[in-house]
């Protein structure tokens, strides 16, 4: 909702009511405060700033992840892990980036629907993570362990894979998990 506000004798527009964003109401508020420029011009000037501040604000807001469970079959033990799923090109591009924690069951599986060789980055990842790359059928053929926040450097399948599972750093060594093992999802048909 747009309201009219008053300033200084004169009325102005007001767009408190179509966001929460701090970023868009300033630029907007900043737009108001140019003194050279009329009423008309200094909205026109604020309504880009606003959009883009908006569309940045709502950016991590808009991509809710389905959860599930796995399993992961190592020697004798089944651990089980809750994860989120990352379906699409949207989802998988967020994956786990700005998380500040991770629980120490949780994760992200990041389905590719077919096999390929696939990259990973930690750009705007906050924490460390294992990545585990798995092939079609569920064996793990891969494991990068420790991937290091923040870092821009492409960390490779090595194999062709159809899923890959990111969990909290050193966690798979520390829970026994290695190339070979099996993950339990019903995206590898063994659940």
């Amino acid at each position: 909702m747009i309201g009219i506000l008053w300033v200084g004798g004169r009325r102005r527009a007001s767009a408190i009511g179509l966001t929460n964003s701090p970023l868009t109401l300033y630029a907007m508020a900043m737009a108001f405060m140019i003194p050279s420029v009329r009423p008309g011009r200094r909205l026109l000037l604020a309504a880009p700033l606003a959009l883009l501040a908006g569309a940045a604000y709502a950016q991590g807001n808009d991509i809710q992840f389905q959860r599930s469970s796995l399993v992961v079959v190592t020697g004798s033990r089944e651990i089980k892990f809750d994860v989120e799923l990352a379906l699409n090109d949207a989802e998988r591009s967020r994956g786990l980036m700005f998380r500040q924690k991770l629980g120490p069951y949780d994760g992200m599986l990041f389905d590719f629907h077919r096999e390929a060789p696939v990259s990973f980055w930690m750009k705007n990842t906050l924490i460390p993570l294992d990545m585990i790359f798995i092939a079609a059928d569920g064996t793990i053929r891969s494991i990068h362990a420790n991937a290091v926040p923040h870092s821009t450097e492409t960390i490779p399948s090595q194999f062709p894979v159809r899923a890959v599972l990111e969990i909290n750093g050193g966690s798979a060594k520390l829970l026994g998990i290695k190339p070979g093992d099996k993950v339990k999802h019903p995206i590898f048909g063994n659940a």
